[in-house]
């Protein structure tokens, strides 16, 4: 009997990246080829780069409610977090304190402890509690004459939760600091307004949204105090330095435009996706447990902890059948260590080492639902079996010497 071939593979970490949609594919090919021109050039050949940034930007500013010239396009969320956070050092008067939280990207919290080790900054990091909710009054404790720059990302990658971005905006004004939001997670999956918020500076990443990888932009708010991370050349207005990646550029373009088409219609039916699973998963394993603030995160993220199994043994196996996800731990140095958000959350033993994230995408639809819910009892039936029983294997006799054929 011929063994059972799994031919349907499942993509469930589009919080790690999307797929490139063939829409955004499309628009970026011309400018690898035919259009190949510097922006900057002031002949012909430029013309099309730099008028294909020029709708770009107004297609990103349109998205989270931005001006054109408020954009500036990075390589990425991390560069876009790097710049907001090193810029609010370098334009504060006086002030040399940042407030962040405790489940921040490593894209905030090591440049924190990196300027804490070599420039003496002082970091606050504000607590969450088991549902990765921020501590407000901790938050507002935190705030001070000394605070340069409170950094609060919009929406947690692992979890989904979603912070009250406004208020927390506010109280930071109101002592006298720059505010900053991570908001990777939430630009297409949440109806952003950046100039309501009232954030001074908004990091974004292009893959998140099924564009390409190695292109962002961070949201510079008109007014706030700005020094450049990267220095040379007149690029973005002397906000970056560098000639542009022209096609990432064109193609972060086209996904805003494509997230801003699709965001409400796709929140609800990946939502209805989401909740499917997490329905499914529940009924056949009762101890597991949804993590994080249920009634308030992103509509395609779950983070799911299986009581008493290991996460990585248990992503691997999924894995092998096809099923993509990713988990709250990490490997370091071979040996698994748990995520330093679900640490945060302060998680009982049995439940920290089992978090397994599935967040979906608009590429999402309910066979991948279907499958993931054949594919689990399977796997997990593998994980709690017993060891099999070592076999007593007789003695084996004396090799003899190899001849010359052999």
């Amino acid at each position: 009997m011929s063994a059972k071939v799994h031919k349907r593979s499942v993509y469930l970490d589009a919080n790690a990246t999307t797929r490139v949609d063939p829409l955004v594919l499309e628009a970026m090919l011309p400018f690898y080829g035919g259009d190949f021109g510097n922006p900057s050039s002031p002949h012909a050949l430029g013309a099309p780069a730099k008028a294909a940034i020029a709708r770009a930007r107004a297609a990103l500013g349109a998205l989270i409610g931005a001006e054109e010239g408020e954009i500036v396009f990075t390589s990425g969320g991390t560069e876009a977090n790097n710049t907001a956070i090193l810029s609010a050092l370098a334009t504060a008067d006086g002030r040399d304190e940042i407030v962040t939280s405790a489940v921040e990207h490593p894209a905030v919290l090591a440049l924190a402890a990196h300027l804490a080790r070599e420039r003496g900054v002082t970091v606050r990091v504000i607590p969450v509690d088991g549902k990765g909710r921020l501590d407000i009054e901790a938050y507002k404790a935190a705030l001070g004459p000394k605070t340069a720059i409170a950094s609060i990302m919009w929406a947690n990658n692992e979890t989904g939760a979603i912070f009250p971005i406004e208020e927390l905006a506010d109280l930071a004004h109101e002592a006298g600091a720059l505010f900053h939001s991570d908001a990777v997670q939430a630009v297409g999956r949440l109806p952003l307004r950046v100039s309501a918020a009232g954030v001074d500076f908004l990091s974004l990443s292009a893959h998140k949204l099924h564009g390409p990888k190695g292109v962002g932009a961070l949201y510079v708010r008109k007014g706030a105090p700005f020094s450049p991370l990267m220095r040379g050349g007149r690029q973005e207005r002397g906000r970056r330095a560098g000639t542009e990646n022209v096609p990432g550029i064109v193609g972060l373009g086209a996904a805003a435009s494509l997230a801003a088409w699709h965001l409400f219609a796709d929140g609800e039916r990946v939502r209805g996706l989401r909740d499917r699973l997490e329905a499914g998963i529940l009924a056949r394993f009762p101890e597991a447990q949804v993590l994080g603030d249920t009634g308030n995160r992103l509509a395609n993220t779950s983070l799911i902890a299986f009581a008493d199994i290991d996460a990585e043994a248990l992503i691997s196996l999924l894995a092998k059948a096809g099923i993509a996800a990713s988990g709250g731990a990490a490997c370091a140095s071979g040996m698994a260590e748990p995520s330093h958000v679900l640490k945060a959350m302060r998680l009982p033993a049995r439940l920290l080492f089992g978090a397994v994230r599935f967040s979906f995408s608009r590429d999402s639809d309910e066979a991948d639902v279907e499958r993931a819910l054949e594919v689990l009892p399977e796997v997990m039936e593998k994980l709690s079996a017993p060891p099999p029983l070592r076999q007593t294997v007789p003695a084996a006799r004396p090799a003899e010497p190899l001849t010359e054929e052999a």
